[in-house]
């Protein structure tokens, strides 16, 4: 099968029929996760809400993507969102920073309609002091835009998923619907209005090297930096019902070594200017995410994790582990078409 192939087979399968009104009344998921504002450790409130998800992946949808299963089928009615969102704000405590999900963009009518928006985002105004939402970048418009900032007494926080800079790379391997430009400029869009942008950068999109993906997660730092406010690398994990798990069942594809991170962040924290950089891994250190040999992965993790929250970098280049050099072997190899 063709990649173009594979990618329409697994839109197809992925959407969850038409959830009924007990489904649709019920958030998918929320926790707290450790964050930052500014120089201060906070708790973050992380929420996602039940709607009918990314139009995009009907059509196509990403090749790493898998949050189509968590979806409701159907668009969810402003009555559903409500006591999605009256269940999820009895659980609230306070926690500084809000991020809300959709398994999609929160600035389409189809997930969430007009009113329920600025309603969700009023529920934490004068509580949360930052609220993150995403988007796809044709939806941030002034018009949809300005109602949140007028509702939410904070700083909001818009993130667009560019993946890659690299036009060939995010429409060939990632399958995005738009190319950089619409979402750079979306971001200029965001920020001209006062609100905060960021963008979620893909470690190792399907079908490049090791080595490939660092270079082009770090070249996307460099680009991506002057529109956004913070930059976030995500290392592909495995989801169900996507491309990507679709060529690791093939022994296809591995997921990134967390040392590419090490390496990608390292680089690009000299080139991030004023913007945030962070990575938070999913699934760090287990077989369908970003992964080194297991003996090292909780202390890169925490590494990690402490570089990204506090902003500072420096203590990546102390780390090491003996699987290190399989992963620079590896690298050398790999483009010749041999298993290190």
């Amino acid at each position: 099968m063709t990649s173009e192939s594979v990618a329409r087979t697994v839109a197809r399968d992925r959407r969850p029929g038409e959830g009924g009104p007990a489904s649709a009344r019920r958030y998918v998921n929320l926790w707290t996760e450790a964050e930052a504002l500014g120089p201060e450790r906070v708790s973050a409130f992380v929420l996602i809400l039940r709607t009918r998800g990314c139009y995009w992946a009907d059509l196509k949808g990403c090749s790493m993507c898998g949050y189509a299963k968590d979806t409701l089928g159907r668009s969810a009615t402003p009555e559903e969102l409500a006591e999605q969102l009256a269940r999820a704000v009895d659980r609230y405590r306070g926690e500084p920073y809000v991020k809300l999900y959709t398994s999609g963009s929160f600035l389409d009518d189809r997930e969430v309609d007009p009113a329920s928006r600025e309603a969700i985002v009023a529920a934490f105004s004068g509580r949360a002091r930052r609220l993150l939402v995403e988007t796809l970048p044709e939806f941030a418009t002034p018009e949809r835009l300005e109602p949140l900032r007028r509702a939410f007494a904070g700083e909001l926080e818009i993130a667009l998923g560019l993946e890659s800079t690299d036009p060939g790379v995010l429409a060939r391997l990632v399958h995005k619907n738009a190319p950089p430009s619409e979402y750079l400029a979306a971001a200029d869009r965001i920020r001209a209005r006062g609100l905060r942008a960021k963008a979620y950068l893909l470690l190792k999109p399907p079908y490049l090297t090791e080595a490939e993906a660092a270079d082009d997660v770090v070249r996307s730092v460099e680009v991506a930096a002057p529109h956004f406010d913070a930059l976030s690398i995500n290392p592909v994990h495995i989801q169900n019902g996507t491309v990507v798990e679709w060529l690791y069942h093939r022994r296809r594809y591995r997921p990134p070594w967390l040392w590419s991170l090490v390496d990608a962040l390292a680089r690009g924290a000299t080139l991030r200017g004023d913007a945030r950089l962070v990575s938070f891994p999913t699934a760090g250190g287990l077989p369908r995410g970003p992964h080194n040999c297991g003996r090292c992965d909780r202390d890169v993790l925490r590494a990690i994790e402490t570089a990204s929250l506090d902003q500072a970098f420096d203590g990546l280049e102390g780390l090491d582990c003996g699987c290190r050099a399989e992963w620079e072997t590896t690298r050398r190899l790999e483009p010749l078409g041999v298993e290190a």
